[in-house]
C-alpha cells in the first residue's frame, strides 16, 4: 500500500487533527507520507520499529501514529507494547491497520502484500485467517489504556467487488491483467489511482479475481484511537 495516510487524512476533520495530532508526534513506518508535516518520521532507515523503545525516548510523545505498519511486525504484541511505551500519560496512540476481510479477502498469505505477518479484524471471535488479531482487544490489553474510537474505514470501497478466496482460474486471470492489461493503461496515462471499473468487474465476476482496491484510491482499514490514562500520576 502507498500513501494510505494521505487518503485517510481526507476524511479526518479539523477537530481530529487539533485533538490528537498536536505536540510532539512520531509517525512509525510513514515512508514519504507522514501524517502531519511536523511529525518525526521513523522508518526502516531509522531502526527497527519492533524495538523502537530502545532507540526513542519512552514517554516522550504526545501522539504515536502508525498506518499500515503493525501488520509487518514479526511480533505484533511486542511491537505494539513498545510503541505504547513511547506515549506520555494523557497522550494518544493512533493505529491504522488493513481490515482482513476488505484487504486480504480470505487469502493467506496475503495476495497483495507477501510481507504481511498478521491480519486484523474488528469483530467476531473467529476468523478465516490463521494469524488474525482482534484489533480492539489487542489495543484494550495495553496498560493504562482508554479506547477513544474504533472505526472501520471503507471510503471509496466498492463492496460488490469484494471477494473471499481466489480460485486458480482467478489467479491466472489476475496475473494476465497485471502482465498485459495494466501496462496498456499506463501507456495511455492511467496512473493507478483511477478505477477501471468495467475491467475489474468483468475479471471479478467472470473469473473470481480478487481486487486490491487500495490501489484505486479506496480505504480498506480499521483505525483505533487510544489514550494513555494519567491515573498513575495521581
Amino acid at each position: 500500500m502507498s500513501f494510505e495516510t494521505t487518503k485517510t487524512n481526507k476524511i479526518r476533520s479539523p477537530e481530529f487533527f487539533a485533538t490528537y495530532l498536536t505536540g510532539r508526534i512520531i509517525d512509525i513506518g510513514c515512508g514519504p507520507d507522514p501524517v502531519v508535516p511536523t511529525a518525526e518520521a521513523f522508518d526502516m532507515k531509522d531502526g527497527d520499529a519492533q524495538e523502537i523503545a530502545k532507540i526513542r525516548a519512552v514517554g516522550a510523545y504526545d501522539c504515536v501514529y502508525s498506518s499500515h505498519c503493525l501488520e509487518h511486525m514479526c511480533d505484533v504484541e511486542a511491537a505494539l507494547a513498545q510503541w505504547w511505551s513511547l506515549v506520555k500519560p494523557g497522550g494518544y496512540l493512533i493505529t491504522v491497520v488493513p481490515d482482513e476481510d476488505l484487504y486480504e479477502q480470505g487469502v493467506w498469505p496475503s495476495r497483495f502484500n507477501p510481507d504481511h505477518k498478521a491480519t486484523f479484524r474488528l469483530e467476531g471471535e473467529t476468523s478465516w485467517s490463521p494469524v488474525s488479531r482482534d484489533i480492539r482487544k489487542l489495543i484494550a490489553s495495553l496498560p493504562d489504556v482508554q479506547i477513544i474510537a474504533v472505526e472501520r474505514q471503507d471510503m471509496g470501497y466498492d463492496h460488490s467487488l469484494k471477494g473471499h478466496g481466489e480460485s486458480r482460474l482467478g489467479q491466472a486471470a489476475r496475473k494476465g491483467i497485471n502482465k498485459f492489461i495494466r501496462p496498456v493503461f499506463r501507456k495511455i496515462g492511467w496512473d493507478g489511482t483511477a478505477k477501471p471499473k468495467p475491467l475489474l468487474r468483468l475479471a471479478h465476476n467472470w473469473f473470481g479475481v480478487l481486487v486490491d482496491q487500495s490501489n484505486y484510491g479506496a480505504l480498506c482499514q480499521i483505525q483505533v484511537v487510544a489514550q494513555k490514562n494519567t491515573n498513575n500520576l495521581l
